[in-house]
């Protein structure tokens, strides 16, 4: 059963999974949106550690990710992960994918039945080669119509300062999305729905490892022209991808597709494009890992990425490119290279 109030309604009790920045970004969007709706809203926030929890309720800052941003009072921040999840009718996950499964049976017993429960996350899990919407799925046993994604151009801090976004939820069900949307329309954040769950998650997926790709040849001094190429043919092989997961070709062309791909290639504030910047200027996987305080999901994603599409015959060299410098089979020298090794065929021919 879906939360009462959904043909019209929007959530009035909310738990977010994780204190990171977007986590606390879309905590503060939440509280934003019902503040301009007018709208009771409880927001409560789960962080693993206790001193950004006690900065978050102290000073309404959450300075590590979102450094002075004024946080709404209406958010409450709490180690203890069952007061969080306490009445909430909106679950909002914003952890590491790798650690999404387990997490998840710790707390199936906590969740409110009926709740919607939303994914944040864009990364695929190594293994599996699982989208983070089926790992909620198969860990909650929740039907696909009350789990959601959203997605799109969401670099945190731009999103933290109040800068216009828009964004996209995808729910297979379109009263849910509607639902989820109205909860989190801000004056500065504008939610679009779709109903291709598939194709949002694998523009969020993709991206972050051409992305990596993008930083690399920046990293290297490579000019506009180069980093421009990488963007316009990584958006094929999400494309490809998407398309033979089923999803829809107009996704890729969206916000959830060459929005978010633009975007995280583009920007410095990109974790994904710094730790792939920083591979290009030639620190080791260790040492970019010492100097970003958080994860670049494409370093982790990458191997999923590449696995799945070969198992689905589909044709995706950036990835497999950006794979073999992450496993160290191939010197970021000798990427741009063989970016350029396929066959020459026509454009149009994905």
């Amino acid at each position: 059963m879906i939360p009462e109030g959904i043909q019209g309604g929007s959530a009035r009790s909310v738990a977010v999974l994780g204190a990171g920045s977007w986590g606390t970004t879309f905590a503060k969007i939440l509280a934003d949106a019902a503040t301009a709706a007018g709208v009771p809203r409880t927001i409560r926030l789960w962080g693993r550690r206790s001193e950004v929890v006690e900065e978050i309720n102290t000073f309404h800052r959450n300075s590590q990710y979102l450094k002075d941003i004024a946080l709404p009072d209406s958010i409450t921040a709490y180690t203890e992960v069952r007061q969080v999840f306490d009445g909430a009718d909106l679950v909002v996950l914003a952890v590491p994918a790798q650690s999404l499964r387990p997490q998840l049976r710790g707390w199936k017993d906590m969740i409110v039945p009926g709740a919607m429960v939303v994914s944040l996350m864009k990364g695929l899990e190594l293994g599996t080669d699982a989208r983070m919407s089926e790992v909620i799925s198969e860990e909650l046993g929740v039907p696909t119509e009350r789990i959601a994604v959203v997605s799109g151009p969401n670099l945190a801090m731009e999103i933290a300062r109040e800068e216009p976004t828009a964004s996209v939820v995808a729910c297979t069900d379109s009263a849910a999305a509607g639902w989820i949307a109205r909860s989190c329309t801000a004056p500065y954040f504008r939610p679009y729905t779709t109903a291709d769950v598939v194709g949002v998650e694998i523009g969020g997926i993709v991206k972050n490892v051409i992305a990596l790709a993008v930083g690399i040849c920046e990293g290297r001094q490579m000019g506009d022209n180069t980093k421009a190429s990488v963007i316009t043919r990584g958006l094929a092989e999400t494309s490809r991808l998407a398309l033979a997961l089923g999803g829809d070709a107009k996704t890729m062309a969206g916000l959830a597709g060459l929005g978010d791909l633009v975007a995280t290639c583009s920007s410095p504030l990109s974790r994904n494009h710094t730790a792939g910047r920083l591979l290009g200027q030639g620190l080791t996987l260790e040492e970019v890992g010492q100097k970003m305080t958080q994860t670049a999901e494409g370093i982790k994603s990458g191997q999923a990425v590449h696995e799945l599409a070969a198992k689905l015959g589909v044709e995706m060299p950036i990835t497999a490119a950006v794979v073999a410098v992450l496993a160290g089979k191939l010197s970021v020298d000798q990427l741009g290279p063989v970016l350029l090794a396929r066959e020459l065929k026509p454009e149009g021919d994905y």
